[in-house]
């Protein structure tokens, strides 16, 4: 498991997001671990519960 600062989470978001896709991230601040990030897969897995949709996209419609 990967271990990032919470500085380099912040500034280097889009190598969090990457990393965390492969496997789970750990995000410190001042040297203890406060966060783990991890893909949705395998929150999913953890929790058995689905991710809803984002809210940034249109709601799909079935064409009624």
């Amino acid at each position: 498991m990967k271990a990032l600062s919470a500085r380099e989470a912040k500034y280097n978001f889009g190598r969090l997001i990457d990393t965390a896709r492969a496997e789970p991230v750990v995000i410190e601040k001042h040297g203890r671990p406060v966060v783990v990030v991890l893909a949705v897969e395998e929150y999913e897995k953890l929790t058995g519960n689905a991710v809803p949709p984002s809210r940034d996209k249109p709601a799909e419609t079935n064409g009624d």
